[in-house]
C-alpha cells in the first residue's frame, strides 16, 4: 500500500501520544459529567477506538452514520443521515468524534441537527482539520493535527473505501485518484 503514499504527515506515534493527550484533557473536563461520545461513521472509528481507551471517565458512546461525498472526492454539500442515534441526548454532555473537518458543511448540518434535541452541551473534537478548505465558520473544540490541503489517507480516512487501515496519516499520490 506505500507505493499509494507520497508522504507521511503524521505518523504512528504522533498519533498515540496526540490521542493520549487528548484523553486527558477530555477527562479533566467533563470529570463529574454525563458524557455521551457521538463517533461518525466510518473514518472516525480508529481515532474513536483509541481516544475511549484514554478517557478516564464514565462514557456511553453511539454512533451515526452521514455522508455527503459519495465515492468522489469533493464534498456534494448534501448531507444526508444514513444511521441515527439510538438513544436521547437530552440529559446528556455531547462530544462528535469526528476523523476530519474539511469544508465544514457535514459538520455544521450534524451541529444543529444535534443542537435541536437539546442537549446539556456539545462539543466536537476532530483528529485532524483542514482549515483551508472550510466554506463554513465551524472549528472543533478538541482538535489533533491541523493538516494542509492535500489528500490525507490513513487512521480512518479514505478514498474510495480503501486505506483506511493504514496506521498512520499519509498523503494519497495525485495519480491514484486522478485517474
Amino acid at each position: 500500500m506505500e507505493r499509494v503514499i507520497a508522504k507521511v504527515l503524521v505518523n504512528e506515534e504522533q498519533i498515540k501520544k496526540r490521542v493520549a493527550e487528548l484523553g486527558e484533557q477530555i477527562t479533566h473536563d467533563y470529570a463529574d459529567k454525563n458524557l455521551l461520545i457521538i463517533g461518525i461513521f466510518k473514518g472516525a472509528v480508529p481515532f474513536l477506538a483509541d481516544l475511549i481507551r484514554q478517557i478516564r471517565i464514565p462514557i456511553r458512546y453511539d454512533f451515526m452514520a452521514v455522508s455527503s461525498y459519495g465515492s468522489s472526492t469533493n464534498s456534494s454539500g448534501a448531507v444526508r443521515i444514513l444511521k441515527d442515534l439510538d438513544r436521547s441526548i437530552e440529559d446528556c454532555h455531547v462530544l462528535i468524534v469526528e476523523d476530519i473537518v474539511d469544508t465544514g458543511l457535514t459538520l455544521q448540518y450534524l451541529k444543529e441537527n444535534l443542537l435541536g434535541r437539546q442537549p446539556l452541551s456539545l462539543k466536537i473534537v476532530t483528529f485532524l482539520d483542514k482549515p483551508e478548505r472550510r466554506k463554513v465558520d465551524i472549528h472543533p473544540d478538541y482538535n489533533g493535527f491541523v493538516i494542509p490541503n492535500e489528500f490525507a489517507v490513513g487512521y480512518g480516512l479514505d478514498y474510495n473505501e480503501l486505506y483506511r487501515n493504514l496506521p498512520y496519516i499519509g498523503v494519497l499520490k495525485p495519480e491514484i485518484y486522478e485517474q
